[in-house]
């Protein structure tokens, strides 16, 4: 009887048939096929995910929480995830200057004129509202929004109720372990269908994004993506080996089936099933992984970080404006800060992005030089952000001791 494909084998399979058939539906002129017949079930794939998504973070969380039987423990946990985060997107801002400094010595970059470039911002009202609205008014419509800083938030208060009540909340104990185990069955079978998502949403992007400047923007977006490896391996797999003992092969192998839906679905949240899985294979503890992932899907932006350091640089030179060593110092400052004040923000990317340019003084509008590639680069940021989601999982477990 032949063994099965693992779900990485059949996920790579499946987005090199999505590239494929992708070029084959660009370079023969109906990429609009791809659109209209293969998207579609894309978009139901991702909805399926998104549909699990907030119950997963709540019951996972909560469950994770009951596990870990201690407040004290859950801060502690807490604490060294954000900083963990934190000291790796600072990081993360160097390596993008670095890089996308050698792009324009070297002359790489290419010079576009920014006439006719428009991008209007979405507002930021500032780090303080973003705080107070991560307190939910309406826990239902936390949910319904998918806002998933408000799901953590009540998740966190829920399980340090349970925990509080004792052996009266013995009840509410038990639903969480039984829904939580049917919400993991279900996961599962949504997992499944992961190749046929990937699988059209690869050969829509590739046959139709992007493909107009894609040419213009090539390097640029080279630069982008080689500071997403070399961060991926200096940082998330040096990490993993220094503080896990695991190689550098062993870490990439097990994450990769998170790393490549994260690449074709470019969202943190939907990927977090695949997430959870993978860092389970690697070793990372339940209750730490139920709490890390859905943390660092929402507030962990390296990715994001590399990439507006790359497109400041780049969009400074279009606007004739060579940064100095004082100006990069704000950018990694203000990206770094950023990356947690616009945590849950729908298109924080752009948000982030804005916020670095109008500190330095370069029109805003500028943004709209790449925006119509916006989802190549986002689709690297993504799969970064998601490998460094399962790298601090495993960290933080085997900190709190409990790797076996």
């Amino acid at each position: 009887m032949s063994k099965k494909l693992s779900l990485p084998a059949q996920i790579f399979i499946a987005l090199v048939l999505g590239i494929v058939v992708g070029l084959v539906c660009f370079f023969g002129g109906f990429a609009s096929l791809t659109t209209n017949y293969l998207k579609p079930f894309g978009d139901i794939f991702v909805n399926l995910l998104k549909f699990i998504v907030v119950p997963v973070v709540l019951l996972s969380m909560i469950d994770g929480i009951l596990s870990m039987n201690d407040m004290r423990k859950v801060g502690t946990v807490g604490i060294k995830t954000v900083l963990y985060f934190l000291v790796t997107t600072a990081i993360a801002c160097v390596i993008g200057l670095v890089f996308a400094n050698i792009f324009k010595s070297a002359g790489l970059f290419p010079i576009l004129d920014p006439t006719g470039a428009e991008y209007e911002a979405k507002e930021f009202s500032g780090f303080m509202s973003t705080l107070v609205a991560i307190f939910p008014t309406n826990m239902w419509k936390s949910f319904t929004d998918a806002n998933m800083l408000q799901v953590i938030v009540i998740s966190l208060f829920f399980g340090g109720s349970i925990l509080a009540a004792g052996e009266k909340a013995k009840l509410c104990r038990d639903f969480v372990s039984s829904a939580y185990a049917v919400i993991e069955k279900l996961m599962s079978f949504i997992i499944g269908l992961a190749p046929i998502g990937v699988f059209t949403y690869m050969a829509w992007v590739v046959a139709t994004q992007g493909s107009e400047i894609l040419v213009s923007l090539l390097l640029v977006i080279a630069c982008a993506y080689l500071g997403y490896i070399v961060h991926a391996v200096l940082v998330y797999s040096v990490s993993a080996q220094i503080f896990v003992g695991m190689s550098p092969v062993k870490f990439f192998k097990g994450a990769f089936a998170a790393m490549i839906f994260a690449f074709t679905s470019t969202s943190s949240a939907a990927t977090l099933p695949v997430s959870k899985e993978c860092a389970a294979e690697l070793g990372a503890e339940d209750d730490i992984a139920a709490f890390v992932l859905p943390l660092g899907s929402t507030i962990n932006m390296d990715g994001t970080a590399i990439y507006q350091c790359v497109a400041t640089v780049f969009l400074a030179s279009c606007a004739n404006i060579n940064l100095t060593i004082t100006q990069m110092i704000i950018v990694v400052v203000t990206a770094t800060l950023a990356s947690v004040g616009t945590a849950g923000v729908s298109g924080a990317g752009m948000i982030m992005l804005a916020m670095v340019l109008e500190a330095l003084g370069i029109p805003v509008a500028y943004i709209g030089l790449i925006v119509a590639v916006d989802r190549i680069f986002d689709m690297g940021r993504t799969c970064l952000n998601v490998t460094g989601d399962i790298a601090c999982s495993v960290c933080v477990t085997k900190w709190e001791g409990k790797k076996k």
